[in-house]
C-alpha cells in the first residue's frame, strides 16, 4: 500500500489531480493523472474550499483510461464532510511574536468552544505548542526544549 499525495501545495508536475467529486457521504471518485495507483493506496488530497487542508482516501478501485494516457479514474471511500466548513484563524507566538494563518475543519453546529479545540489541534499537527493561554511556533517551541 503506497501513499500517493494530489495536494495542490505539493506542486509535484507527476501526480496532477484533475477532479476530486464526492458521489454520497465518505464516498469519492478522484480523476487524476500520474502515480501506480493501486487498490488499497492512500490518495492525499486537498479539502474543496481550503489551501492546504489535506483529504486522505482509501483507493477501493481503479480504472485506467486510454486518452489521455495515464490518467485514471479511481472509487475511494474517506471522510463524511457533510456539514463540515473550512475555517480560517491566526494564531501569534507569544516569544518571537511571529503570526500564522491557518486553516482548519468544524462542524457547522459546532459552537465556539468546540471549534477552538478543532483550533487547537491543527495548530498542534502545525506544530505549535500551547503554553497555559498561550503557543510557541515551531522554532521556539524546539528552542525551549
Amino acid at each position: 500500500m503506497a501513499e500517493h499525495d494530489f495536494r495542490r501545495s505539493a506542486l509535484n508536475p507527476s501526480h496532477t489531480l484533475v477532479e476530486c467529486r464526492t458521489l454520497a457521504p465518505g464516498r469519492y471518485q478522484v480523476t487524476a493523472q500520474g502515480g501506480s495507483v493501486q487498490p488499497g493506496d492512500r490518495l492525499i488530497c486537498t479539502v474543496r474550499g481550503s489551501q492546504n487542508l489535506p483529504l486522505t482516501l482509501t483507493v477501493e478501485k481503479v480504472r485506467q483510461l486510454i486518452n489521455p494516457p495515464g490518467q485514471w479514474t479511481a472509487m475511494a471511500s474517506g471522510p463524511d464532510m457533510r456539514g463540515m466548513l473550512v475555517l480560517g484563524w491566526s494564531i501569534r507566538c507569544d516569544e518571537c511574536t511571529r503570526e500564522q494563518a491557518f486553516e482548519f475543519l468544524a462542524n457547522e453546529r459546532d459552537d465556539l468552544a468546540a471549534r477552538t479545540e478543532r483550533a487547537v489541534k491543527r495548530i498542534g499537527e502545525l506544530g505549535w505548542t500551547p503554553r497555559a493561554e498561550n503557543h510557541l511556533c515551531p522554532a521556539c517551541s524546539r528552542r525551549t526544549h
